[in-house]
């Protein structure tokens, strides 16, 4: 992957008072360095204009380019009951959703752009395995309440880290979250709202729901990454505010928001060491299956394999379209220089 080269752009950020002579209002130009630490200590806007370091650009390109991957193969395991969803209504919601996820997907893949990276090579990079998405997406979907876990509890941990990043470094990537946002409340919104109906109706339903929060609950919790002591990238990612809370914060956050929504629900979370801490004032719960992540981090999960090669067969088979969208808009402007010149 090759990083675009990286510019010193004089603006109006570029210029900052001289220490000590701030009475006669002499300025002096900034390096691009010293202006990019001074917009992060601001806690201002990086913009794609700006001046940032070889570093800082390829991190974003990870971070942005593994959450837009995520979001397309994300449409897999819901897209696979649309056509089995128990009602018109379930039917059309559903719908709506996946194909807010591909929204999100574009949006993101846009703000990764702005970085010097073309989408193709992205996309090339996550056929190839040198990119990753979400180790959530690679476990299967074996019931239609699987549907409402993946609304409460996937998409719940996800606007947990995802609120965090409206106030991301990175203009284009904090603008991307906010709509993402607030679309995404609406995904945890109608998952726990899929689980309540089921709880509410016969036994075997309310099993159903109880069956799929066993198996999504663990896979959840480890969708906030490697405890902060482990973690490659949390501390320098911290230090340039692109992360604002810690994955471990995170968590616990999350933890402490589900578990009265789980009682209202009439659900239990499968981990017999959940329990209220008066003295924390948070929920102490279990120790996370780290084997268990880092191998489907690597490949080997349920799911891995079948993503992927889902993944590279519809790209191959779109190609075609792809191909017509650019013709037409050749075609296009090539009409509009004529008309131009005539």
């Amino acid at each position: 992957m090759s990083d675009a080269p990286t510019h010193h752009f004089t603006n109006e950020r570029s210029f900052a008072k001289v220490p000590g002579d701030a009475e006669a209002g002499a300025t002096s130009p900034m390096t691009g360095e010293q202006r990019f630490q001074a917009i992060i200590d601001a806690d201002d806007k990086i913009e794609p204009t700006d001046w940032m370091p070889d570093e800082y650009r390829k991190t974003l390109i990870r971070q942005i380019a593994q959450h837009a991957h995520s979001e397309v193969i994300g449409m897999q395991p819901e897209g696979n009951w649309i056509s089995r969803a128990p009602s018109l209504k379930r039917k059309a919601i559903l719908m709506a959703k996946v194909q807010d996820e591909a929204g999100h997907g574009l949006y993101l893949y846009s703000a990764t752009e702005t970085l010097g990276i073309g989408r193709d090579e992205l996309v090339d990079l996550l056929h190839a395995g040198r990119h990753k998405y979400s180790s959530i997406f690679n476990y299967p979907t074996l019931n239609w309440a699987d549907i409402g876990a993946i609304g409460w509890l996937v998409d719940g941990a996800a606007i947990t880290n995802q609120v965090m990043l409206t106030r991301t470094s990175y203009g284009p990537y904090s603008r991307a979250m906010v709509r993402i946002c607030k679309e995404e409340s609406f995904h945890q919104r109608q998952g726990y709202e899929l689980l309540l109906r089921l709880c509410r109706g016969s036994e075997e339903q309310k099993a159903m729901a109880q069956d799929a929060v066993n198996r999504w609950w663990w896979p959840s919790l480890m969708m906030f990454g490697p405890h902060d002591a482990e973690s490659t990238h949390t501390q320098q990612s911290m230090a340039w505010k692109i992360k604002r809370v810690s994955n471990d914060d995170l968590r616990q956050q999350f933890v402490d928001m589900t578990v009265p929504q789980a009682e209202y629900l009439g659900l239990a979370l499968p981990d017999p060491d959940l329990r209220w801490n008066e003295a924390r004032g948070h929920y102490d719960f279990g120790d996370i299956d780290w084997a268990e992540f880092w191998n489907v981090v690597k490949g080997n999960g349920p799911m891995n394999r079948e993503r992927m090669e889902h993944k590279r067969r519809a790209w191959d088979e779109g190609a075609w379209v792809r191909e017509a969208a650019a013709a037409h808009a050749a075609k296009q402007q090539a009409r509009r220089v004529a008309k131009k010149s005539a």
